[in-house]
């Protein structure tokens, strides 16, 4: 197995003074940097992926801004890629496969935000192009979702979509798991 880690959109928006500020699971970035730690000790390919809204002035992710910048944390660690996306799969439109083949990974593991969007998205993606997929549960988050189709928390909504994903997707795993698989 030769894997990939992908750190998606772990971006200032999801944080304090963000529009979407991440509640769920606790400690999730922590265990995000620490992940990126583990992959860089074991020799793992990281792709940090950042996502900016397209449009002449969007109210999120606005390319430039403070809030469409990476956290500071993970600014500063090792990667091998940066890849900007402007939808939420981190595939579409982007350079992730093309680097996915040149570092000859097999398996991808899925760490950052939102659980439900880009994470989902992109999890389902790397699967419809033959790709195994580890989803980390503890370092992926979300937050409470309130719209016109109803409510839910951001508990039940983490939980529902590793369900999801663990049914057909991936191998959804926390990353005291996948510390043990890198060996």
């Amino acid at each position: 197995m030769s894997r990939a880690l992908l750190v998606i959109d772990v971006q200032n928006e999801y944080f304090s003074g963000g529009a979407f500020p991440i509640t769920y699971p606790s400690g999730h970035l922590e265990t995000i940097l620490k992940t990126m730690d583990d992959a860089a000790d074991a020799g793992v390919p990281t792709a940090v992926i950042r996502h900016h809204q397209p449009g002449p002035d969007p109210q999120v992710f606005k390319h430039g801004s403070d809030t469409w910048a990476l956290r500071p944390e993970v600014e500063e660690r090792p990667r091998d890629v940066l890849i900007d996306k402007n939808l939420p799969g981190s595939f579409t439109n982007t350079p992730l496969e093309d680097w996915l083949k040149e570092q000859g990974a097999d398996t991808v593991t899925v760490a950052g935000y939102m659980t439900q969007v880009c994470c989902d998205t992109t999890a389902r993606q790397a699967f419809h192009r033959g790709l195994k997929v580890e989803f980390l549960s503890d370092a992926t988050g979300t937050l409470d979702v309130s719209n016109k189709a109803g409510s839910v928390t951001a508990a039940k909504l983490h939980e529902s979509i590793l369900v999801a994903q663990q049914m057909f997707f991936s191998d959804v795993l926390d990353t005291a798991a996948w510390r043990e698989r890198l060996g």
